[in-house]
């Protein structure tokens, strides 16, 4: 069995104890509240009797009429019918005890089937000076059955009455009830935790399906592992296998692009190192060369030293284009093209005209900076009189650059943003041909776009935009 199998049983199995502990709690709770409810229901209906015995009782006693007695405790017993169940004493249970307790604490039996009940400390009390209608009950053990017992104080020194009534039969009942209600507990709680195991099976399949294929990239790191399978369902788990699914679609298209572009680089690499290697061999022989060629070979060690030194530092940009931990923040679009302006008039003297909207957006502020930077570059390379200022011009989000160059070819406009393209007019120019490719991944950070095509009155106009809801002003 897998780990992923021994998971989703785990799963399994805890949701079959959560539902069995719920489906115990709830039978159990509503049990207990059954079983409370029927026994208090019956034992206030006894009390309520023994009540309407003593009252009766006690009205003959005051009258001193020994037959009104008899009656009252032949009352009494009707008032008993006695359960309808089986069980033990069913033919006694009926029967009323009646006993006068006087303020001595000695008993006199006045009826029932038994000789006397016995007389507590607390009805003692209640017999010597209790207040009319002051009671106490109570249940008490006689020749081994039990009976509930009402002792109720008659006041003005005239003792107390006792009233008693076998509860065997009662109590089995009862008894009889908590023994149903716990085996329909047991029946619920296992009833819950089968139909808590069906239901975690159902749910924790798709997780399984998940494990399996997280432990397999794990094992031999591979992305392709059925990922379009994944994805189904809305709730949560369904959510989750569709995350699941984009990420593992995100690692596959990362590993593509990073093996495009270390096959690229090592394409591109190599041109500037054969060139340095066959240098260095005629560099064994610089005793016999010319003054003119050796500084026409140092020069050219100094421009394949400095060009590879150039692709290598846009090669690390690539690289960490996409992955580099920048926050996003208002973006002032105008403020971004100023700094690049600078900047491009430091290293090539060339000036740039601004013309910007107040364009906001929220974004990378390096990341932006230097992809306007690489689009000045750019125009500065191939525009080279220099007799006008490179044109920047910004429109809700939109940047494009204007140049005065030999323009883009129609069958170039498609792939000058790739990475290592150079155009056919553009392989006797520096560069790497990477400016371009970190314009487009920019862009495509930010939701954008890129763009390449000819200026109306000739050059180039080239650049990108960030997606509409990126743009927090102008409205």
């Amino acid at each position: 069995m897998s780990a992923a199998m021994r998971t989703a049983m785990s799963l399994r199995s805890r949701f079959a104890l959560a539902f069995a502990a719920v489906g115990a709690v709830v039978a159990v709770t509503v049990g207990a509240l059954s079983y409370h409810a029927a026994s208090d229901r019956v034992l206030a209906e006894i009390d309520r009797t023994l009540r309407s015995t003593t009252t009766a009782l006690a009205r003959a006693e005051e009258k001193r009429q020994e037959q009104a007695v008899a009656d009252a405790v032949t009352e009494g017993t009707d008032l008993f019918p006695g359960p309808d169940l089986p069980g033990p004493g069913d033919e006694e249970e009926a029967h009323p005890v009646v006993q006068a307790v006087a303020r001595d604490g000695t008993p006199t039996l006045l009826g029932g089937p038994l000789d006397k009940l016995p007389v507590s400390d607390a009805a003692r009390t209640l017999a010597a000076s209790g207040a009319a209608g002051q009671s106490d009950t109570t249940e008490t053990e006689v020749d081994g059955h039990t009976y509930r017992l009402l002792t109720t104080a008659l006041g003005g020194k005239r003792g107390a009455l006792q009233v008693a009534v076998q509860v065997d039969q009662t109590h089995y009942v009862l008894g009889g009830m908590a023994r149903q209600i716990a085996a329909v507990s047991l029946a619920v709680m296992l009833a819950a935790a089968v139909a808590g195991r069906l239901l975690a099976g159902r749910i924790t399949r798709r997780l399984a399906r998940l494990t399996d294929v997280a432990e397999k990239v794990s094992t031999d790191g591979r992305v392709d592992h059925g990922v379009a399978e994944l994805v189904g369902g809305r709730d949560e788990v369904g959510r989750l296998s569709a995350s699941f699914s984009r990420m593992l679609g995100r690692i596959v298209a990362a590993r593509e692009a990073q093996e495009r572009l270390v096959h690229d680089a090592a394409h591109e690499l190599r041109t500037p190192l054969t060139s340095l290697l066959a240098n260095a061999t005629v560099l064994h022989r610089v005793t016999e060369l010319s003054p003119d060629s050796r500084d026409r070979l140092l020069d050219d060690v100094q421009d394949e030293t400095r060009e590879l030194g150039h692709l290598v530092d846009e090669l690390v940009e690539l690289a960490l284009a996409g992955g580099r931990e920048e926050a996003e923040e208002p973006v002032d679009l105008a403020g971004v093209a100023r700094r690049a302006a600078r900047r491009v008039y430091r290293r090539t003297g060339r000036l740039v005209h601004i013309d910007a909207d107040d364009s906001v957006v929220r974004g990378r502020p390096q990341g932006l900076e230097r992809a306007v930077g690489n689009l000045l570059e750019n125009a500065a390379k191939f525009d080279t009189e220099g007799s006008e200022p490179i044109e920047v011009r910004i429109r809700r989000g939109a940047v494009t650059v204007l140049d005065r160059g030999p323009g883009i070819a129609a069958d170039d406009t498609g792939r000058v943003f790739d990475r290592f393209y150079r155009a056919d007019g553009a392989r006797g120019l520096p560069g790497s041909g990477l400016g371009l490719a970190i314009v487009h991944d920019v862009a495509e950070a930010h939701g954008g776009e890129v763009s390449a095509g000819a200026r109306s009155g000739g050059g180039a106009a080239v650049g990108f935009t960030v997606s509409p809801a990126r743009l927090l002003g102008p409205a």
